[in-house]
């Protein structure tokens, strides 16, 4: 890989000894690095268009997770920007992943760099993740595979959702001295595949054709906002039908309010 070559700016010439008011920068502080941002990567093909951080972001996974991680000061969660070991001179090469969750690093930076440059954050992501599509499927189960844990990357994951992309449709790997081994997948039941994520403390499932995050120490699910939309559905039909159950119960009781009354009219009647 080509590192990219860091304009320096040459230090002043020697000031005139008459001028003794005009004060001139430290050469340290002139021979800084200007850290430009990283281009953007290259246009994905409409089939991947279901397979990137803007979707996630979109449905609402990443920041629920972001939500459930918290410290957003040191705390990351990004995708489709690239991601390499020093600052790169050619992209050639250069990997952008679906997802990315790295802890105790700079979010600020990320953003400002338009990239992950491991050399300035001090660290590799902790976890990176790709969503299977038919044009990018073998690249994500072979040479990505290589190359996440050459960076030391401790956490690859792979996602499809049809099985079709990556030969399966839930896979993971943990870094061990350096080689990934992969990480046990249970099948739950037919439809529902999960694995756990160490670095994470979270267990990730493939639901019918879904990815789904759970805390394993509570077992609660990490809601997307499809789940908050269905929740809010399900809660408004409780209400409704609660609603229509209290207005059965008035009517019910209004009409024995009525029928006592009319018994008390027939007895008052009788009486006299």
């Amino acid at each position: 890989m080509i590192q990219a070559k860091v304009p320096r700016i040459s230090a002043l010439a020697e000031p005139n000894k008459c001028d003794m008011t005009v004060s001139q920068p430290a050469v340290a502080e002139l021979q800084s690095p200007v850290l430009l941002p990283l281009p953007d990567p290259p246009l994905r093909n409409p089939d991947e268009l279901m397979a990137n951080f803007q979707h996630l972001t979109i449905s609402g996974g990443a920041l629920h997770l972001a939500k459930h991680f918290g410290n957003p000061a040191t705390t990351l969660l990004g995708g489709d920007l690239y991601l390499a070991p020093v600052p790169p001179g050619d992209m050639t090469g250069i990997r952008y992943p679906d997802m990315l969750i790295a802890f105790d690093v700079d979010p600020e930076a990320y953003h400002r760099r338009n990239g992950y440059v491991i050399s300035e954050q001090g660290k590799p992501p902790d976890f990176v993740l790709e969503i299977g599509s038919p044009s990018t499927g073998r690249v994500d189960v072979q040479e990505k595979r290589d190359d996440y844990a050459a960076l030391g990357i401790p956490e690859y994951w792979r996602f499809d959702e049809t099985g079709r992309s990556h030969g399966t449709r839930l896979a993971g790997d943990r870094l061990v001295d350096g080689v990934y081994q992969p990480i046990t997948i249970e099948e739950l039941a037919e439809d529902i595949l999960q694995g756990h994520s160490r670095v994470l403390n979270l267990d990730l499932c493939w639901e019918q054709g879904q990815l789904k995050w759970y805390d394993p120490e509570t077992g609660r699910h990490i809601a997307t906002y499809d789940d908050q939309v269905a929740r809010a559905d399900r809660a408004e039909v409780r209400a409704d039908e609660a609603e229509a159950e209290l207005r059965t119960e008035r009517e019910a009781r209004t009409a024995l309010e009525a029928r006592v009354r009319e018994l008390e009219a027939q007895l008052q009647h009788r009486d006299s």
